[in-house]
């Protein structure tokens, strides 16, 4: 099964723009909000769109994008930035087929997701030299990310978009030194109220989800390298190798060290 990319690119708009194929779209366009805000047309009604809401159409759509001055605001500034890409192709038929697509949901700005875009479009500047094997498996590993982000968005419901980018942000950082006040941070709230949401939302803290993600990472690399247990402890975001230890123990119920050796006669 093939993909194909079409176009490719990231898009800044300080003046007012407007595009309509209200005919319907000859191929698949994804679209990922990352600044400013704009108007889209999703299942009928013109809505507007924010930071981290991603938009799939699919052919035959019909699809219309306003950039303006707020209607409250005439005469002020414009700023709209997102990435987008066009595509088609049977693999892209039949992933879009395989599950309900949402036009329009809000995920976190993740950052490898955001990678793998720009690789796109890195890959696509390079025209007559473009490698459209990669290209293809990159197309495909963008829409695999696209939909876990969305489907985890769904499967949320109920829990406020905040707790899900908490999550993320401490999914991309337990294995560095971060502070619970990072996590606040990064969603705007107080630490207390990011504290109190995030145990209420996941049922567990944000010390112990970060753990288990830290368990997760030594474990992957006690099977995949040839790191010493000490290296693993401190390259996983533990601060030193008896808390690696203590906390490994009493997770799996034998030592780091055993359980290595047990993996390595398996």
């Amino acid at each position: 099964m093939d993909t194909e990319l079409l176009t490719c690119g990231y898009s800044f708009h300080m003046e007012p723009f407007n595009v309509s194929t209200k005919s319907g779209l000859n191929t698949y366009l994804f679209r990922l909000q990352t600044e400013g805000t704009c108007e889209i047309l999703v299942d009928g009604q013109m809505i507007q769109i924010e930071s981290g809401h991603l938009l799939l159409y699919k052919p035959g759509d019909p699809y219309e994008l306003r950039i303006e001055p707020a209607k409250d605001n005439p005469g002020g500034k414009i700023a709209s930035g997102d990435y987008y890409l066009f595509c088609k192709g049977t693999w892209i038929d039949a992933w879009w087929k395989r599950s309900l697509k949402q036009t329009c949901t809000r995920i976190d700005l993740d950052a490898r997701l955001i990678s793998l875009w720009r690789q796109l479009i890195l890959e696509k500047r390079r025209m007559e030299e473009e490698n459209r094997e990669l290209s293809g498996y990159l197309l495909q590993a963008l829409c695999l990310y696209v939909e876990r982000a969305a489907t985890e968005t769904v499967s949320l419901q109920g829990r406020p978009f905040t707790g899900t980018r908490m999550k993320r942000f401490i999914e991309a950082h337990a294995t560095a030194t971060f502070k619970v006040d990072d996590v606040a941070d990064h969603v705007g709230l107080s630490v207390s109220r990011a504290v109190h949401l995030f145990k209420e939302y996941f049922g567990k803290t944000m010390i112990q989800y970060a753990l288990e993600v830290r368990l997760s990472s030594a474990v992957e690399r006690m099977h995949d390298s040839s790191m010493s247990l000490e290296q693993i402890a401190l390259s996983c975001g533990f601060g030193s190798y008896p808390y690696f230890h203590r906390a490994f123990k009493h997770r799996f119920g034998i030592s780091p060290k055993l359980y290595r050796q047990r993996d390595s006669q398996n």
